[in-house]
């Protein structure tokens, strides 16, 4: 396995670092190709390869798709696990705050439908990526294409599992009911986070953005309304346990005035997208349906 590092030529390039590890540009010597490699350090080697890695890397040889990341080696040594994915450009988040001028109405919705076909799949295959946010898509911005990464998070929908355990999660992208606290979730809380990503394309600002789960809830109630104990089940205890007592009621307000320049149909989806009770939340492919996109093919 350790001859197998000879095939990437360093570039001394940092594309991104984490709590995982580095991720850091090379060139496949064998194919002159430029690729990412993330580098996971083994903390304990006793212990062997972290079960999140493994995870990680079945899940992602499941996935087949033009917008999810492909991922084309697995390296490993004693000090580390090294994954090996292709070379894109930049991420959303860097595109939207360095090339501004470039997410116009047109990219957005080329954008959205994009990503919506990659979590589509993801769901028809049965996962859950549960940390979807703009530093988790990658742009190739010669091609115009956009794709789903980092699955270190994500999780095989498991009908018959009582709970999720907690992820570390970003909390602004985060579906009312796991701001809750509920372990037994679904595919909705993919597409919540996913429509306050298309919120934000469109404003550039953060939809909703607080400091704890529970000021992170109500910045979404200011928006979206107070709810019933019908439409988001454990509000009330939630209140009673976390608050002890029942905060004044919202009422929702015009996600136009929200989200200004989004055009009636795109107010409409997102709308859809953002419903408070997850039974009743469109599905990823349920939105590719939708109206507003009905003149992609139109587009530049």
């Amino acid at each position: 396995m350790e001859d197998k590092y000879k095939r990437y030529k360093p570039t001394n390039t940092i594309l991104g670092e984490g709590s995982f590890g580095i991720v850091s540009k090379y060139e496949d010597c064998y194919t002159g190709d430029i690729v990412a490699i993330k580098k996971i350090k083994i903390k304990n080697p006793l212990e062997g390869i972290p079960s999140s890695v493994v995870r990680e890397v079945s899940l992602m040889r499941e996935l087949d798709h033009e917008n999810i990341i492909r991922l084309l080696d697995v390296l490993s040594s004693k000090e580390s696990i090294d994954l090996v994915f292709e070379f894109m450009d930049g991420d959303l988040r860097d595109f939207m705050t360095n090339q501004p001028d470039a997410m116009n109405s047109c990219s957005i919705k080329k954008y959205l439908h994009q990503i919506l076909c990659g979590l589509a799949y993801c769901h028809s295959h049965k996962i859950l990526h549960r940390d979807l946010k703009p530093r988790n898509f990658l742009i190739y911005c010669s091609k115009d294409i956009v794709k789903i990464a980092d699955f270190g998070l994500a999780r095989p929908i498991d009908d018959s599992l009582d709970e999720y355990t907690a992820s570390l999660a970003t909390m602004r992208y985060m579906a009312p009911e796991r701001l809750l606290g509920h372990g037994r979730y679904s595919t909705p809380v993919d597409v919540w986070s996913v429509a306050c990503i298309f919120a934000e394309m469109v404003t550039r600002q953060p939809l909703c953005h607080a400091r704890s789960a529970i000021n992170q809830l109500f910045s979404i109630f200011k928006i979206m309304g107070t709810p019933e104990e019908e439409t988001l089940p454990g509000y009330n205890s939630f209140c009673r346990d976390h608050l002890g007592f029942f905060p004044p009621k919202k009422t929702p307000k015009d996600l136009a005035k929200v989200v200004p320049g989004l055009e009636p149909t795109g107010i409409d989806l997102l709308q859809k997208m953002l419903c408070l009770d997850s039974r009743k939340r469109i599905t990823a492919q349920e939105a590719l349906k939708h109206e507003y996109f009905n003149d992609l093919q139109n587009a530049p």
